[in-house]
């Protein structure tokens, strides 16, 4: 036995289950979780140590029917998602239903939606219960997950980050625009979630040694023409604007 990452879902979160040997990076298998059993994509190999008891097993390996099921279970959920739709707007409710998806068995049904507010879903949940006779769950999602669901292009000219390859969202804090120098104009630095974008935290780190090494904007330097104040820092380039008198002057750090 081995241990496997596997994702449900393009791009999605890694979880790990125990499978036999054979299997291998990028075969499609059937697993059982919580909510049933699921469609899955072997992502790796795990080559450390595990507990293996820990986790639950891989059932099997998909086969053909399974693969099958699961495309037609693609077609379904999207019926569902329009279905939702259609019931939240004759039930007047305040919420964006985002996706569907029944567990590959169809024991549940769960429907990921946003608002800016509580929602009282309670009759929607009874009404969608009646009419696909399974375990329905509504699972109130937040500004970052409903942009990683549907995609889009970010200011960089690519796929945003989070649907292309982010499985896991670090904090992202305001600290790291400033500690970037950058403009703290919300167009400039938030996604199409309206939230932090979250390749601020890609260079963080680097940005952070770097400035160890240079001024910060207000401390008094020497020049070649006298004491100054540092007026900006341009951290990748290592080197400030510096106001001696009246003069602007520019210092190089090597």
């Amino acid at each position: 036995m081995k241990l496997f990452s596997v994702v449900f879902k393009s791009n999605g979160k890694n979880y790990y289950f125990n499978g036999d040997d054979e299997l291998v990076k990028g075969d499609y298998v059937i697993v059982e979780t919580e909510k049933g059993e699921q469609y899955a994509q072997i992502s790796k190999v795990q080559s450390e140590e595990f507990d293996l008891e820990k986790y639950k097993n891989i059932i099997r390996k998909a086969t053909k029917e399974d693969t099958d099921n699961y495309y037609n279970l693609l077609k379904e959920n999207q019926k569902a998602l329009e279905k939702c739709k259609e019931l939240i707007k004759k039930l007047e409710l305040n919420m964006h239903v985002i996706s569907a998806d029944f567990a590959f068995d169809k024991s549940q049904l769960l429907f990921c939606f946003v608002s800016d507010e509580r929602v009282d879903f309670r009759l929607l949940a009874k009404k969608l219960a009646a009419i696909y006779h399974t375990r329905i769950e509504l699972r109130q999602i937040g500004a970052r997950d409903k942009a990683k669901e549907i995609g889009g292009v970010g200011i960089c000219g690519q796929k945003i980050c989070c649907r292309r390859f982010l499985n896991h969202i670090d904090a992202i804090s305001m600290n790291m625009a400033k500690n970037q120098n950058l403009a703290l104009n919300p167009s400039k630095i938030n996604g199409l979630c309206g939230r932090l974008l979250c390749c601020l935290q890609y260079e963080d780190e680097n940005y952070i040694e770097a400035a160890k090494e240079l001024p910060a904007v207000g401390d008094t330097i020497k020049t070649n023409s006298g004491e100054g104040i540092v007026t900006s820092v341009d951290i990748l380039n290592k080197r400030c604007k510096v106001l001696v008198g009246s003069n602007k002057e520019e210092v190089e750090f090597k």
